[in-house]
């Protein structure tokens, strides 16, 4: 197939290509068939009506007389109009003979029908030393059979050799019908085979076609799963893999809608406090370097929701794009850690930590989002000069990591809303955003996030525990 082909075959319709690889194929073996049966007529016809020139031959030798014996006979013909009758009742075929000894002497017929040289077959289809070939006569092809008939009367005997021909128009005429006829059938064939394809593809494309059509009659926002339960079973994975992507395609919508909407709500406050500031200082409502730091607070705010919010819209992004790589865990919380040691130094925390070697598969860019919110989490939670432990372990087939401050905790009302986007514990040391992403990113790596109160023996909270759990791919010792 050439490449201009193929790309033809592929725009195709179903049905032209049902059509094409069946037909085609039929027709050739019908165009085979056909010359098979047209050349296995021939030679039944040849057989049939060389049984008639035998018996006509035979009727010849049954009026042959003769007076002597071997060299010294002399044979005598009289042949009756019976002989010749089968020849001449269609007005079709013509008949010639000859009678002839075995030195090739003409005895009775047409002398210009040539001498037969030929041989006896060893096995004669007849019970009779007969043999049959093609010649011409008179310029047109003839069949001729040749029988060597032994004559015997009570005044001698000797052998014959009678030839009758007949000149091939019945039998091509009869080959022709039966070619015709057999082709005529073929035909009708081709076309109920392509009408029964037709009428299948049909029937069989009626589903492909309802489902488009519903699919086209839904409203724009409309992306609920196809219900097709009467499909054929050839269309269910890809019904089920449509209805995958709608899944897909609605979570995006709905979370694109969500992020618009919280933008446009949490941006407007910081805006409007903004603008305010600004005015209030271009009326000297307070001091110029008093309302600068109130502006440069709000930007600040400003820009880490912002921050904030483009790093939840990426945890969707990459949760979707499904293609995380191995990654050691313990190696990028180490560079976090290194990263943000100016804020533990600057809180003058007592920071340790301890990892274990422990490979996940994830992108790199969660991994450090994670593990920045939970650290600054806790750094902003714990008071100056207290202790801050970050522990990432293997149990089973799982990392655990804890992050342990020792601030003032979280209450049983708090708790149970904390992971949900913009419910800070306190408005005003941050957006509310920062367990919401840890808690996105978790899902996505398929692990699970949980806080819990640190108690003393007296049961006084005295911290705070960070557990993230997430599934190894393998463990690796450091050397």
């Amino acid at each position: 197939m050439t490449g201009a082909f193929k790309s033809s075959w592929k725009s195709w319709s179903l049905r032209r290509q049902l059509l094409v690889g069946i037909l085609v194929p039929t027709l050739l073996v019908v165009c085979f068939n056909t010359y098979s049966l047209h050349g296995k007529a021939l030679v039944a016809l040849n057989t049939a009506y060389d049984r008639t020139l035998l018996a006509s031959a035979k009727s010849i030798s049954e009026e042959l007389d003769v007076r002597g014996y071997d060299d010294l006979a002399e044979l005598t013909a009289t042949v009756p109009y019976s002989a010749q009758e089968a020849f001449e009742t269609d007005n079709q075929s013509r008949m010639f003979y000859r009678v002839s000894n075995l030195q090739g002497e003409l005895i009775s017929g047409f002398a210009e029908l040539p001498i037969w040289r030929g041989t006896i077959p060893m096995r004669p289809p007849y019970a009779a030393l007969v043999d049959f070939y093609d010649a011409k006569f008179r310029g047109d092809p003839v069949r001729v059979a040749v029988l060597l008939q032994p004559v015997a009367s009570a005044e001698g005997r000797t052998m014959a050799v009678i030839q009758v021909a007949e000149t091939l128009e019945l039998r091509e005429a009869a080959a022709l019908q039966i070619l015709w006829e057999t082709i005529a059938r073929q035909l009708v064939l081709i076309g109920v085979i392509a009408l029964i394809v037709v009428l299948v593809v049909q029937r069989a494309t009626r589903p492909v076609r309802q489902l488009s059509a519903s699919l086209q009659a839904r409203p724009e926002d409309d992306l609920s799963p196809i219900h097709a339960t009467s499909a054929p079973r050839e269309l269910q994975p890809l019904i089920d893999a449509t209805n995958d992507v709608m899944k897909r395609l609605s979570h995006l919508l709905e979370h694109q809608q969500r992020f618009v909407r919280d933008a446009s709500h949490q941006l407007r406050t910081p805006l409007a406090v903004l603008k305010t500031q600004v005015q209030s200082a271009l009326r000297d409502d307070v001091p110029p370097r008093q309302a600068l730091e109130e502006i440069g607070t709000t930007v600040e705010r400003a820009t880490q929701l912002a921050n904030q919010m483009l790093a939840l819209a990426k945890v969707e992004q990459l949760r979707q794009q499904n293609q995380p790589s191995d990654v050691r865990w313990d190696a990028v919380l180490r560079e976090v850690a290194l990263d943000i040691s100016p804020l533990i130094a600057q809180s003058d925390l007592d920071f340790g930590i301890h990892t274990q070697a422990a490979l996940v598969q994830a992108h790199d860019w969660m991994l450090r989002e994670l593990c920045r919110n939970l650290l600054h989490n806790a750094i902003r939670l714990s008071p100056n000069r207290g202790a801050l432990n970050v522990t990432l372990l293997t149990q089973g087939t799982d990392a655990l990591l804890t992050i342990s401050d020792c601030g003032p905790g979280i209450d049983d009302e708090l708790a149970s809303r904390l992971f949900q986007p913009f419910s800070a514990g306190d408005v005003r040391a941050g957006s509310g955003l920062g367990l919401a992403i840890c808690q996105q990113i978790v899902h996505a790596l398929g692990g699970s996030i949980a806080l819990k109160n640190r108690v003393d023996a007296n049961g006084a909270i005295v911290g705070l525990d960070a557990i993230v759990k997430v599934p190894l791919v393998n463990l690796r010792t450091t050397p």
